[in-house]
């Protein structure tokens, strides 16, 4: 828990941001697996609550607590519990910032004392979630997708604009500030959570990139899977970062790490950042970025991305780093 020094709570207005990362804010996810990239994507809010003016609150689920804490955005930290919903219930806050669209969630969020309220609501005949005011485009995206994938806003852009503001490209605000000085020139995160098996480029790709790049450079492959913290450590001994759409990618970004990132069945426009360097399928196809996780086709279009593609990016950005 982070407190900003000489400035008394009681003259700062209180904010909660809800934020476990059970359900991806803009897709219809019911699976329950922990998104720690949508809850790092988040961060990027916080630049609207300055901590001379709010004391904020964030409640997440204990697993990503290690992104979070350390942020001198934040001053409590709340980990989902089974009491957890009783002591909000309990507080008042100047605003409530509800990304969760569970329904019993909502639910909780909807009593929690307020004078303001953004994000997800919860309808008391449908028991769906719905929007509060500013975030109408947003639920719809979760309900259609074809509006979902025509869209050119980048995720922070549409989370500004459910708070009723303008992105004007505040990075992502990372709590645990790594040490580490870079000894690599390559990293190479070639890992994906179990959500979206298609997100990955293929074995035998990888493999044939870490020969091509060794020639010339030094890589390493992906080293922190059990522990966030020395996973961002090891991003940032790299000078450049190869990545799936994935955790990684966000990190390498919240630490101004060059980036080449490749993108198939997820949406490149949702990500933004300098020196990012965005891949996709050379292909026509119309059902690119499909956003499931199985590739009806049989034939997954992140394995079209060639090999020479992302060596070429690689070395242009070793070149300006």
């Amino acid at each position: 828990m982070h407190t900003t020094p000489h400035i008394p709570d009681e003259k700062r207005k209180r904010v909660l941001i809800i934020k476990p990362g059970y359900s991806e804010t803009l897709d219809p996810d019911e699976s329950g697996i922990v998104s720690l990239g949508d809850i790092l994507r988040t961060t990027v809010i916080l630049h609207l609550f300055p901590s001379d003016q709010y004391h904020v609150t964030w409640l997440v689920d204990k697993r990503g607590i290690p992104l979070l804490k350390g942020n001198t955005h934040i001053h409590r930290l709340l980990a989902v519990n089974p009491f957890t919903p009783h002591l909000l219930l309990s507080e008042w806050f100047d605003i409530v910032v509800n990304f969760e669209k569970e329904p019993g969630i909502c639910a909780v969020s909807d009593r929690i004392p307020a004078w303001r309220r953004f994000g997800f609501r919860l309808d008391p005949q449908s028991h769906a979630a719905v929007a509060y005011d500013h975030s109408d485009e947003a639920l719809s995206f979760t309900n259609d997708s074809t509006a979902k994938r025509k869209k050119a806003k980048s995720w922070s852009e549409i989370l500004y604009e459910m708070l009723g503001h303008k992105y004007t490209g505040q990075p992502y605000l990372l709590g645990y500030q790594p040490k580490s000085e870079i000894h690599y020139d390559v990293g190479m995160n070639h890992l994906i959570g179990k959500k979206f098996p298609l997100k990955r480029w293929p074995e035998a790709h990888w493999q044939q990139l870490n020969e091509t790049l060794s020639q010339r450079y030094s890589v390493c492959w992906q080293q922190g899977d059990n522990d966030i913290n020395d996973y961002i450590e090891w991003i940032a001994s790299c000078r450049v970062l190869v990545t799936n759409d994935s955790l990684g990618l966000h990190i390498a970004l919240a630490l101004g790490k060059p980036v080449v990132a490749l993108f198939g069945p997820t949406i490149a426009t949702e990500v933004a950042g300098e020196s990012l360097i965005k891949i996709a399928p050379p292909l026509d196809w119309d059902c690119i970025p499909c956003m499931e996780t199985v590739c009806h086709r049989g034939d997954p279009c992140i394995a079209h991305i060639t090999v020479d593609s992302v060596a070429k990016a690689v070395a242009g950005l070793l070149e300006k780093s």
